[in-house]
């Protein structure tokens, strides 16, 4: 075991030390390698070893280098050097993050993780939370607690009743809300096209003059941060409005809302604490690493009233029990991962790499500009669109530039235009990485328009 151990490390190190200069998307020999990994299950066992040797040779060609600091994709976050460490330790532990009594450490270092992104962000003290897959499973669990809250107030438990019967809810929405929202409340039994859609300004963000009537059955979901511009809905306009009609007030706020962990990017996060429930990812800008979510809720108690379940042979105890605040019973602990990369960041390297992202994305805003390309949002923290000139065009150029190596950036289409978005979410980002990148841009952009 320790000498498999060994190897698994040392293999691990020259990916990562290799991620930097190699393609970023897998080549087409890469990707036809993988048929080397399949085929009938073999009959007898193979060597650790040789399974180990087998999927490194074959596996680590075909990844994409995430975890290096020129792919922009997806708003796909590094990972950080103690939090891929930690997870290594993670894995060997085994720990089934469900119960205290499973794994303590595992239990303590998600309850103190969660209590440091709620600090970090700026959010009440006390809230209720969860380590999760990601923000999907983040905003489930928020409206989960939102649906359990208002019917409750109604007086019909959904939990042991369900929602045939149920008094309706009305969910309210800006109308460039994220699919992973929409997926969340498809998954709750409350629509996903049974929402109030609010139309959205030039930069997606909900125009709060156009909201419904709202009440105390309505729940009002709102972004910070954009997933194409990085905008922030006008918050704290619209969470007054929510407040004065007794309506629940939820946060997807993926990547965006940890822009209240810089002193610099703060105010955009204004209004935002005064939510009933908030989601966000920790595996994009604190690059905890794949995968790591969080959700928080204002009053603990309704998160755990939607999630908690209990069976004779497992009784919580008297200390929090991670299971009871998350839809899964079984689980990696993964809080493990997210207390390394805070405690490895701290406050100033959290705001460091919140800033120094956005830093590189007003670069790549203002270098593509004066090459003559436009750019097609405001850039106001890791998000860049740009538009190479018809659609086809830009949509030929996101191929060469993904084809090539260098970068790996995607495309959108975004209120009539297509144009290719540029995520900068990565600790690993450098001044080089972002120069490489720009001249990679503007040779596919030349390519392209020689023909």
């Amino acid at each position: 075991m320790h000498e498999l151990l060994t190897d698994a490390a040392n293999r691990a190190a020259r990916y990562v030390r290799e991620a930097g200069s190699r393609r970023v998307a897998p080549g087409p020999a890469s990707l036809a390698a993988l048929d080397q990994l399949g085929g009938p299950l073999p009959e007898l066992p193979t060597p650790a070893p040789e399974v180990l040797e087998l999927v490194d040779r074959v596996g680590s060609p075909a990844t994409v280098a995430a975890s290096g600091g020129r792919y922009y994709g997806f708003v796909n976050g590094g990972i950080l050097p103690a939090s891929l460490a930690a997870g290594c330790l993670a894995t060997a532990w085994n720990q089934n993050a469900a119960l205290h009594v499973m794994s303590p450490v595992g239990a303590a270092l998600e309850q103190i993780a969660l209590e440091w992104v709620s600090d970090v962000l700026g959010l009440p003290a006390g809230c209720g939370g969860a380590v999760l897959t990601g923000a999907t499973m983040a905003n489930l669990s928020g409206l989960a607690a939102a649906r359990h809250a208002l019917l409750h107030r109604a007086g019909w438990d959904v939990e042991r009743q369900g929602l045939f019967g149920a008094p309706p809810l009305t969910v309210v929405v800006g109308d460039e809300v994220h699919v992973s929202l929409l997926k969340a409340l498809g998954l709750l039994g409350l629509g996903r096209d049974r929402v109030t859609r609010v139309p959205a300004d030039d930069q997606g963000r909900m125009r709060a003059g156009a909201l419904p009537v709202l009440d105390d059955r309505t729940i009002v979901c709102v972004q910070a941060g954009n997933v194409n511009t990085g905008a922030f809905d006008p918050a704290r306009e619209i969470i007054e409005r929510a407040r004065e009609a007794g309506a629940w007030m939820h946060v997807d706020g993926a990547f965006g809302l940890w822009a209240a962990a810089s002193p610099r990017y703060r105010h955009l996060t204004e209004g935002f604490e005064q939510a009933d429930s908030w989601a966000t990812d920790a595996h994009k800008w604190p690059n905890a690493g794949y995968d790591c979510g969080v959700a928080l809720v204002r009053d603990a108690a309704h998160l755990h009233a939607a999630m908690t379940a209990t069976a004779a042979y497992f009784t919580p105890g008297g200390l929090r029990e991670p299971s009871q605040f998350t839809p899964e019973m079984s689980r990696r602990a993964r809080g493990i991962e997210l207390w390394a990369a805070l405690r490895s960041l701290g406050r100033r390297g959290l705001a460091d790499l919140v800033e120094r992202t956005c830093g590189h994305a007003q670069t790549f805003a203002r270098r593509l500009r004066e090459h003559g390309y436009a750019i097609v949002n405001e850039v106001v923290i890791n998000q860049v669109l740009v538009s190479f000139g018809p659609p086809d065009v830009t949509t030929a150029v996101i191929r060469r530039l993904q084809d090539e190596g260098t970068c790996w950036c995607g495309g959108t289409e975004w209120q009539g235009h297509t144009a290719m978005r540029i995520s900068v979410s990565s600790w690993a980002t450098t001044d080089e990485d972002v120069e490489l990148s720009i001249a990679a841009i503007v040779r596919a952009v030349d390519e392209c328009r020689r023909g």
